[in-house]
């Protein structure tokens, strides 16, 4: 594999002894992080862009918490619905998705 152009993490609750329990995974993160892999194969970008569960960013309150690297972008509150849009506007056109961007 290639160096992506987008690593992005998704906050799945993820315990270092394996389990997944906690805020975000009650929030449907790990049904964020299949939306994305869903997205990014239909749309062939497989090799500009990586999908990584995470353990806890430390912010419950507005998790679910995706972050986009190189630039650091941190998400808030992303849904399932959420996914194409940051798909689209963020990886495709270049936009971060303000919305639901933590500044």
């Amino acid at each position: 594999m290639q160096k992506p152009k987008y690593h992005v993490f998704v906050c799945t609750s993820s315990r270092i002894n394996g389990q997944q329990k906690g805020y975000c995974h009650s929030k449907e993160a790990v049904g964020i992080v299949q939306r994305f892999m869903e997205e990014i194969e239909e749309r062939e970008l497989t090799d500009d862009v990586m999908i990584t569960n995470t353990g806890c960013f430390g912010i419950c309150s507005q998790g679910p918490i995706v972050v986009v690297y190189p630039e650091g972008t941190w998400y808030k509150t992303v849904t399932v619905d959420d996914v194409a849009e940051i798909v689209e506007s963020h990886f495709e056109n270049g936009n971060k998705v303000e919305r639901l961007e933590i500044k």
